[in-house]
Parts: structure tokens; C-alpha cells; sequence
């Protein structure tokens, strides 16, 4: 198969534009269609579209395509923002996609819309449902926990402030993936008919690792003892119970309680494959790509390589 004319949304966040690299390299011709007002420098060797998903903007964009691949994700995971991006952003790029003709529609999902519990979830496996019953290929991708959701902690570790653990520190455990790997994985789909009309869970390189795992990498890349402080679940609930109850009153509160929730749902949810047949995450079913390991990350992060780059993924 010879190069692919590209249209990728959700170009300008980090994935996006690992995305957009792997998919160079495999000498595909990408478009980018960014918001208004984005740089379009972040997406070197692409053609940079700027404008809003409208029908007209998306149906220009679409013309002589391909294959779309989305990347596009709310930056909150709040209920608003949830549908407006997650589900009708994606909609409208697929009703454009297919009235222009496109081959094959891959979605970047996510992992945790097996047990959905938030808006955000609900939202995406919305969209999910719809691209599975349109006239088009599709290959929806739900990787696990990103290096970088996982990172937050460095710099505390580094001024000497302890590790922060919900629970005894081994509630939750994923195979993390890097932007890089996760960029050349989707890059993969679009030529691998083994990965056409299906759903793929997907890890990086394992073992699964929890809490507990991340203060040892770190305990071994600063050569000292890294403290460990326990906060109880019980907390989260309090916190999460309290801020609903106040946000019946005050809209600012109840944006809080969301994210929260947000928050407490990863602290005690597994980024592994679900098994609903034992109703316990599967590590070793949770599939693994890619060479990165997230030790490695943490150690850039500490020589000052990399960038604390977690945006609406920070928790601590």
C-alpha cells in the first residue's frame, strides 16, 4: 500500500502530534485541521488547516482524503465539555468523512470506557457505537495510562516531598504507554487489515506496574529513599460527597465535584483489560506495544529532558 492522504484531528496535543510524526515517517501525507488560534508549528512537514469542526470547514478538509484519524479529546472530562468534544466534534468529522468518501476512520479512545462511570465515558462510547454502525472501516484504539498522566509526581520526589498513595499504594496498576509508541501504533491501523473494524485495547511494554512501582523507579533513579505518604480512599469519597452537596448551590463547586470524581475514579480504577467474566483487571490479557518504558521517562524528567506536559491530566 503506497502513501495515505491524512486528515488528523487533534493534531496539536502531545499524542496529536505524536501521531502526526508517525505517520510522516511512514510517508503519508497528513492534514491537520487545529483550532483557531493554535500554533501551527507544533506539526512540522504537515498542512496546517485552521478552523472550528463546522460542516463546511470538515467537509473541505475531508475532500481527497483517506482515512481520518481523531485524536481529539476534552481537555476537562467535565459533562459539557464531555459531549461537545468527545462525542459531537467526533460526530460531525464522521458524518463529513463519510459523505466525502473517506476509506477508514480511526478513533483514539480510551481504555477506562469499560467500567463507565463518568460523562466523559459516556460520551465517548456514544460515539463509539455511532462509528461502529457507519458505512466506513473503522478501528477504535483504547490505549492505557499515558507516561505522562503518570509523571506528576516526579518533581515532588525530586524537591523531596513524598510519594503520594491512595490506599496501601497497589489498589490500582496499567502498562503505560508512551506518546510515541501510542503514535505509532494508530500509524499502524491504517495499514494492518488484521486491526479494520475492531476494538483494540492496548498497553505499552509491561509488566503492569501500580503506585508503589512509580516510587521505586524513582527511589532507583535519585539513589534515595523516596517517603511514602498514604491518603485513604475514604478521603476521596468525603472530598467528592462534600463538594456535590455544596455544588446543588454554586455551579464552581459543582465543576469541582466533577473533576473529583474524575479524580477518584482513577485512583481506585485499574488502567487494564476488564474481565467481565471474573469481574477483575486482567494484566496479563491487557495487550502490550512499543519499546518505552516509563523508568526511562522519569529519568529525561529528572536530567531536565522533558517537560511536565500533563495539561488537563494533572491530579497532584
Amino acid at each position: 500500500m503506497g502513501p495515505l492522504s491524512i486528515l488528523l484531528l487533534g493534531g496539536t496535543g502531545t499524542i496529536g502530534r505524536a501521531t502526526a510524526q508517525a505517520l510522516r515517517a511512514e510517508g503519508h501525507h497528513v492534514t491537520a485541521l487545529i483550532r483557531p488560534g493554535a500554533d501551527a508549528a507544533l506539526l512540522p512537514g504537515c498542512r496546517v488547516l485552521q478552523g472550528a469542526l463546522t460542516p463546511d470547514t470538515l467537509a473541505s478538509a475531508t475532500t481527497g482524503i483517506d482515512a481520518v484519524v481523531s485524536c481529539l479529546a476534552s481537555r476537562t472530562g467535565a459533562p459539557a465539555d464531555a459531549w461537545a468534544v468527545d462525542h459531537a466534534a467526533n460526530s460531525a468529522a464522521l458524518k463529513a468523512a463519510v459523505a466525502g468518501g473517506v476509506r477508514h476512520f480511526v478513533l483514539l479512545s480510551a481504555i477506562c470506557v469499560q467500567k463507565p462511570l463518568l460523562a466523559f465515558q459516556h460520551a465517548k462510547l456514544a460515539f463509539e457505537s455511532e462509528l461502529q454502525a457507519a458505512p466506513i472501516v473503522w478501528t477504535i484504539v483504547r490505549p492505557t495510562a499515558f507516561f505522562k498522566s503518570l509523571s506528576g509526581q516526579v518533581p515532588r520526589v525530586a524537591q523531596g516531598k513524598p510519594f503520594l498513595v491512595f490506599g496501601d499504594g497497589t489498589l490500582t496498576a496499567c502498562k503505560p504507554i508512551s506518546d510515541a509508541d501510542l503514535g505509532r501504533f494508530l500509524a499502524l491501523t491504517l495499514t494492518d487489515p488484521m486491526m479494520r473494524n475492531r476494538i483494540l485495547p492496548l498497553g505499552g511494554s509491561g509488566p503492569a506496574i501500580t503506585p508503589l512501582d512509580q516510587a521505586a523507579m524513582l527511589e532507583r533513579l535519585t539513589g534515595r529513599p523516596v517517603r511514602i505518604r498514604r491518603v485513604p480512599v475514604a478521603l476521596m469519597h468525603g472530598i467528592v460527597g462534600l463538594l456535590s452537596a455544596l455544588g446543588t448551590f454554586s455551579p464552581r463547586l459543582k465543576a469541582k465535584a466533577q473533576l473529583a470524581r474524575i479524580g477518584r475514579y482513577y485512583a481506585t480504577q485499574s488502567m487494564l483489560l476488564w474481565d467481565p467474566a471474573t469481574g477483575r483487571y486482567a494484566a496479563d490479557a491487557t495487550p502490550e506495544f512499543g519499546k518505552d518504558r516509563l523508568e526511562d521517562h522519569y529519568a529525561a524528567m529528572l536530567r531536565g529532558e522533558v517537560d511536565d506536559d500533563r495539561g488537563a491530566h494533572a491530579i497532584f
